[in-house]
């Protein structure tokens, strides 16, 4: 009903999340209506066999794994803050978990959106495969509340690991450790998080946080696996290949 009025009227309605996000989507900048989801929180379905759940849009990420931690899945996509799953749906979002999990686009099984004109169509399937029909769910990911609101999301789950090792390798250029970060996608090695920082940022980080990480180039990396044994032998990898592009100081953080 809000939707049909406000088409009949030509007034712009801008859907409201957490707030969480940095580029400015949610400023009304011809005016109207701005339209709060944080009310519809509903963890809908859960379906544990097939990997898979439907979540209201105003659930957010945190919340949503807390719910599934009895069923030793998760929701990987991490953009950091404590997004609504429909904001992160309609910016496209993704994280430090990308390398292993994808973002968003990846993730997104099917939407309920309503349209300007107050339709409610469904997209996408629970089949995991399927060339049938116009991909409308990739087009609404991404779409930043343009196409429609998003209202209800389907997504992919993932098992928790049974073991997490992070670490840290510090280079002594720039090329040394994008190089390392090629070869370790190269070879196939299953990192679940792997992250560059240049100097000024590591700069930032001990500045902000107090660390004393070196002033270089450096990586940071998760490993995820079924046992500490598989997580150490691929640590063990990646620190030779980051040895053989100049890294040091290959440290284990937990």
């Amino acid at each position: 009903a809000i939707m049909r009025l406000c088409a009949q009227h030509k007034c712009p309605i801008v859907p409201f999340g957490a707030g969480t996000s940095l580029e400015g989507h949610v400023n009304a900048v011809q005016g109207g209506i701005s339209m709060a989801m944080t009310q519809m929180t509903d963890v809908l379905e859960v379906n544990t066999e097939d990997l898979d759940c439907l979540v209201q849009a105003g659930v957010t990420r945190k919340t949503l794994n807390h719910y599934l931690r009895s069923t030793g899945l998760h929701f990987p996509v991490d953009p950091g803050a404590d997004a609504t799953i429909g904001g992160m749906a309609a910016t496209r979002a993704s994280g430090t978990t990308t390398v292993k999990y994808g973002a968003m686009r990846e993730n997104v099984m099917g939407l309920t959106v309503v349209l300007a004109n107050g339709e409610v169509i469904r997209t996408g399937s629970r089949a995991r495969k399927s060339s049938a029909g116009y991909d409308l769910t990739k087009l609404f990911v991404g779409s930043e509340g343009t196409l429609g609101i998003l209202t209800e999301v389907r997504l992919r789950l993932f098992g928790v690991p049974g073991a997490t090792v992070a670490a840290v390798c510090p280079f002594q250029s720039l090329q040394g450790a994008v190089d390392t970060v090629v070869s370790v996608i190269q070879l196939g090695i299953p990192v679940s998080r792997i992250e560059l920082l240049d100097e000024v940022s590591i700069q930032a980080v001990n500045s902000h946080s107090g660390s004393t990480h070196n002033v270089q180039p450096t990586l940071f990396f998760e490993f995820q696996g079924v046992t500490d044994k598989t997580v150490s032998e691929m640590a063990d990898l990646v620190r030779e290949i980051a040895s053989e592009n100049g890294g040091s100081d290959f440290e284990y953080a937990g």
